[in-house]
């Protein structure tokens, strides 16, 4: 499992990264999710990298 942590905001963000967060379940600053560790995932982490914080977390 993986926990991502939302750390800057949408402001000016293109629209794809946009939509990528709120697929990922970021709505505000400081929010976290917990995402199986996949390959669709960690490809959406990788898009919007620059605004979140990734933990390796056991369930």
């Amino acid at each position: 499992m993986l926990k991502i942590v939302l750390k800057k905001g949408y402001i000016g963000l293109p629209v794809k990264q946009r939509r990528t967060l709120e697929a990922l379940g970021l709505k505000k600053i400081g929010s976290s999710v917990k995402r199986e560790d996949n390959k669709a995932i960690k490809g959406m982490i990788n898009r919007v990298s620059h605004l979140v914080a990734v933990e390796i977390v056991s369930e």
